[in-house]
């Protein structure tokens, strides 16, 4: 079981991203997925996550309205598209595979990527 972020990078204030988390070893669209993310010298928190059927998302209030995510089934990859990007949005951004969908949260597993740096510039 295996998840690979990619898609970082550096943008400025109001840019847009897409990052992309591939997964293998797993059906990834048969589980609730999440993304995570963790700016220095703070705890890592949750930013966003969908339910198996990809009906049902969940976002930080940090992030609402601004990131979209999403599954591509085909690819077996869940995408994060994140626009009018802030500089609080810097952060190690990390994919997690397989967790707990509560309804009203989402708990993530053990299974983590390796995470892709997001900087956003003033």
């Amino acid at each position: 079981v295996q998840l690979v972020e990619s898609g970082g990078g550096l943008v400025q204030a109001g840019g847009s991203l897409r990052l992309s988390c591939v997964a293998s070893g797993f059906t990834l669209s048969s589980y609730a997925m999440g993304w995570f993310r963790q700016a220095p010298g703070k705890q890592r928190e949750f930013v966003a996550a969908v339910k198996t059927t990809g009906t049902s998302t969940l976002y930080a209030s940090s992030v609402e309205g601004r990131f979209t995510i999403s599954r591509d089934n085909a690819k077996n990859t869940l995408n994060l598209q994140m626009n009018s990007l802030k500089p609080d949005d810097t952060a190690v951004y990390y994919c997690n595979g397989k967790g707990y969908w509560t309804g009203t949260g989402y708990d993530p597993s053990a299974i983590w990527g390796r995470g892709t740096q997001v900087t956003v510039s003033s």
